[in-house]
């Protein structure tokens, strides 16, 4: 396959050394030091997948340089914030050949990207595999807690297709499946991230000592609460009949592999990015709004990780 990789973060990294290897044909896209620096040494994965090592084919820093260029796929791994204005920059790469991989975190990707792509034509990816930054082109792998899920959320998408698109990625050592109802794991992951990430990142801890900790496990607690209350006002499903069996699962089952992991949001305010946070629990606060229920304690978690990135960022400007 021909594949652009849309962002060589962590993942981008992973993404396309991976399935370079494997023998396809990747380009990639990115700012011009991550170019530079991908240019010079390649990309490299390490950690629980093994070690890899890959020169990819073309390195562009512009969608504009690739605009005679077709695909059979382009996997964005972008920040959620960034994905209308990149899919708008984008949109005539895809083709009627061409899938878009959402591989990306939060509620609102898919719509934002459903603005100016046909819905038919995007991959809907929950991946919940954890990698990190070594250096730019480098990524390490360091847990992984399921299979990445493809899906069409309005299932536009035949299930065969996907479940072919999987076995690309499978080949590469990337493990992932088709799902007809990917929207609930991707709620699942949202519902993780909100509870974890911002706290985090506000108190600097481990996912662990959150846990383990009477105050913030209480404001996890009503966090979960809340969003649940939010899906079932929306008639979303989860995996789990309610906020309370997704409570004990949360505690028994998902914190103890992670207990020494720190939140994504945490590095990105330590380096004076923007976060995620609108994607995650700001999405809770205007899905509630949309629907009249109430969202408190999201809305003071939203507020408080603002108002610490913010401060941050003034801070590193000097």
């Amino acid at each position: 396959m021909r594949i652009l990789v849309l962002g060589l973060g962590a993942l981008g990294t992973v993404y396309s050394c991976l399935l370079k290897n494997r023998g396809h044909e990747i380009i990639g896209l990115d700012l011009e030091p991550v170019i530079a620096a991908i240019n010079e040494q390649g990309v490299k994965v390490e950690g629980i997948w093994g070690e890899h090592e890959a020169r990819l084919d073309l390195l562009v820093t512009n969608a504009a340089e690739l605009q005679d260029e077709q695909f059979d796929m382009v996997i964005l791994t972008v920040k959620s914030y960034e994905t209308g204005e990149i899919c708008r920059q984008i949109q005539d790469l895809i083709g009627p050949n061409t899938y878009l991989l959402l591989a990306q975190n939060g509620y609102g990707n898919y719509e934002a990207a459903s603005e100016y792509i046909a819905a038919d034509r995007i991959v809907l990816g929950r991946v919940i595999f954890g990698a990190e930054t070594v250096k730019w082109g480098h990524s390490r792998v360091t847990v992984i807690a399921d299979d990445v899920l493809l899906g069409s959320p309005d299932q536009l998408i035949d299930l065969r297709i996907l479940e072919d698109l999987a076995q690309v990625f499978n080949a590469a050592g990337i493990p992932t499946r088709a799902s007809a109802q990917v929207m609930q794991y991707v709620w699942a992951k949202i519902i993780y991230n909100s509870a974890l990430n911002p706290l985090g990142a506000i108190l600097e801890v481990p996912y662990g000592q959150l846990a383990a900790n009477y105050d913030s496990k209480s404001l996890m607690d009503e966090i979960i609460k809340e969003i649940f209350a939010v899906l079932e006002a929306r008639g979303q499903k989860t995996p789990w009949a309610d906020a309370q069996e997704y409570i004990e699962a949360f505690y028994s089952q998902m914190i103890p592999p992670t207990v020494l992991h720190h939140a994504s949001m945490l590095q990105d305010i330590q380096r004076g990015r923007r976060t995620e946070i609108d994607a995650l629990n700001g999405a809770v606060i205007n899905l509630g709004r949309a629907c009249g229920v109430p969202t408190p304690v999201n809305e003071v978690i939203v507020s408080l990780l603002k108002a610490k990135e913010a401060l941050r960022a003034k801070a590193m400007r000097g």
